[in-house]
């Protein structure tokens, strides 16, 4: 690595981390030294750190006077080289606006995007054109608000398609005169900045207008109007606050990251923004967030007073002063929500919460819990692992399951079942002991050798398992137990090893894998044993009578459920089975009472 972490300056500033002159990461830091030099200390676990520790032969760095201007330098460094490892949100497209022509002398209402300035005629942001699109689309419904072109408008000579379906008034052919159809536009813009009661109040008086005049038709078709904005405005998400707000959640799991934006104006959700990042590098959530934000005001004009985050900035003046530097507006960053934007507030966390639940992969899932679970146990890598597990009913028909997982999820061509010796049955001990010596033999085949072992135990399974290992010729293999909690309450299971209890967090994937191979391994031994149960106890009694067959033994076991009523049963509850005579009664009674005597 071509610098001297002590030449590295105690300023605030901006580092680059390059790979064969490749710039894989930009960062900004208060403390240059004190930041460049974490990345490449022996204590530092970080995963997400230790990929670009190892990619890293050279950096650089940029002293800046303070933290802000390191933001905008950063921000702008990475605009600019686009590096693999930082979290890019931004659209390089600004967001669309609702536009009306008010200098025409019939307006119409436009989707536009625009860097200008915004006047009375736009309103917005929306965050997708799809909103803007869906909420044109209901202004023409509502208020039959043309949308043509100029060109178009200025060439019709009978209405169109739009005048038909009732969307349009058709002012091109004035079947609506002026000063009716600025009312409409009038209502459309009061609806956009959700001064709808105004537009109700209209409507209402217009619908009385039109029945004092007896025009009934007219009345019914303002009525429609006025059914439909009522129903929109129950589906829209409307919060009571008074001044506008964007919201901002970030949520992490395993090399993922989930933002969700929502934007609110006059009251109104206008719409919202989901990104997700596959492989993210930073220092803590303060970043994600800074950049988050700057990336997506990076080309707005519509800022608002305030800016919600679900998370509490450590230094929250720094974006604060981004604003005021980069935008000339002083905007608030909040981090509590009131009891009316509390829910679009939780809804922007579980958007952003979701967004990577899309998209985990069952092979990232897998592959993850694999990877965090080598940390735990001190191996360099697990591609695979077997589990075994034990069941029998009251020392009999014991079997023992061995499954296998893999990066990509369990592995069921690889399940195997071992029947267990009648002199063992019910032994867990001797039973995990005499599968091992059997499964072990296979190991010889690199193909089939697991990296670890789970057993479904406690220290004395493990003791038995680990000197069956160290026996072989494959006492390098690691294997470790899972024991239960207190009262089999999940979560409170105990992971140990040869060299003691291993630390595991209750909630990581790790740990997580290691309860879901306890669980299929417990489900396959157990679903093999009662298969052995059911095989043995209809083979050994009902298959020797004469007379009885497939379908009758079936419709026996089906009514008395087990042998021992089958042999308490009498005669005539024996003949209520279809196809059971009393001579086959007969029969099934003497053959039974036979074995019973012997």
């Amino acid at each position: 690595m071509s610098i001297n972490l002590k030449k590295v300056p105690n300023t605030p500033g901006v580092y680059k981390f390059f790979n064969n002159h490749e710039i894989i990461y930009i960062g900004k830091a208060k403390d240059l030294k004190k930041r460049v030099s974490s990345y490449f200390g022996k204590s530092y676990k970080d995963r997400k750190t230790s990929q670009i520790k190892f990619l890293t032969d050279k950096v650089e760095t940029f002293t800046t006077k303070n933290e802000v201007e390191a933001l905008l330098l950063e921000q702008m460094l990475i605009k600019e080289n686009k590096p693999r490892f930082n979290i890019l949100l931004r659209d390089d497209k600004t967001y669309p606006y609702i536009y009306f022509s008010l200098d025409h002398e019939y307006p119409g209402v436009y989707s536009k995007r625009t860097k200008k300035g915004v006047d009375k005629k736009y309103f917005g942001p929306f965050v997708s054109s799809e909103a803007v699109k869906k909420s044109i689309k209901e202004i023409q419904k509502i208020f039959k608000v043309r949308n043509c072109s100029d060109n178009t408008f200025a060439n019709r000579t009978r209405p169109c398609i739009e005048f038909q379906m009732k969307r349009c008034s058709a002012p091109c052919v004035q079947k609506i005169n002026k000063v009716d159809y600025f009312e409409d536009i009038s209502s459309a813009k009061s609806f956009l900045t959700s001064s709808d009661t105004k537009t109700v109040q209209r409507l209402m008086r217009d619908i009385e207008k039109a029945v004092s005049k007896l025009e009934f038709e007219k009345a019914a078709e303002i009525r429609d109007r006025l059914n439909r904005l009522k129903l929109l405005q129950e589906e829209q998400s409307v919060v009571t606050l008074a001044n506008d707000v964007d919201i901002f959640a970030v949520s992490s799991e395993m090399t993922y990251l989930g933002v969700s934006i929502i934007v609110v104006r006059n009251g109104k959700i206008r719409g919202t923004k989901t990104h997700l990042i596959k492989q993210a590098l930073y220092s803590s959530f303060d970043e994600v967030y800074q950049s988050a934000v700057f990336n997506f005001y990076e080309n707005q004009i519509d800022i608002p007073k305030k800016v919600l985050c679900a998370y509490e900035l450590s230094d929250k003046k720094i974006l604060e002063e981004m604003f005021q530097k980069k935008h000339q507006k002083k905007v608030r960053i909040i981090h509590s929500a009131n009891k009316s934007i509390r829910p679009i507030f939780n809804l922007c966390k579980i958007n952003a919460q979701q967004v990577i639940k899309n998209h985990i992969s069952k092979e990232d899932k897998y592959t993850f819990a694999l990877n965090e679970l080598c940390e735990y146990v001190g191996q360099k890598e697990i591609n695979k692992i077997e589990a075994y597990d034990v069941s029998h009913i009251s020392g009999e028909n014991g079997v023992a399951s061995s499954i296998v997982f893999t990066k990509t999820g369990p592995e069921k061509k690889s399940y195997r079942l071992f029947n267990i010796p009648n002199h063992l049955s019910g032994n867990d001990v001797g039973s995990l002991e005499h599968v091992l010596e059997r499964r072990i033999k296979y190991f010889n085949d690199p193909k089939i050798k697991p990296d670890l072992l789970l057993i479904d135990g406690g220290k004395t399974q493990l003791k038995f398992v680990n000197s069956v290992l160290e026996k072989s010729n494959h006492n390098n293999l690691k294997a470790i137990s899972i024991v239960k909690g207190l009262n089999r309450i999940r979560a409170t299971e105990t992971i140990i090893s040869k060299d003691g209890i291993l630390e595991l967090d209750k909630n990581s994937k790790a740990f997580l894998i290691l309860q879901e191979m306890r669980d299929e391994s417990h489900r396959f031994a157990i679903q093999a044993q009662r298969k052995k149960k059911r095989r043995t106890i209809s083979k050994s009694e009902l298959d020797s009578i004469k007379g009885i067959g497939v379908i009758l033994k079936s419709r026996l076991l089906k009514k008395f459920k087990n042998i021992k009523n089958i042999k308490e049963a009498k005669l005539i509850d024996l003949m209520t089975v279809e196809g059971i005579n009393e001579k086959i009664a007969l029969s099934i009674n003497k053959k039974l009472n036979e074995s019973i005597n012997n």
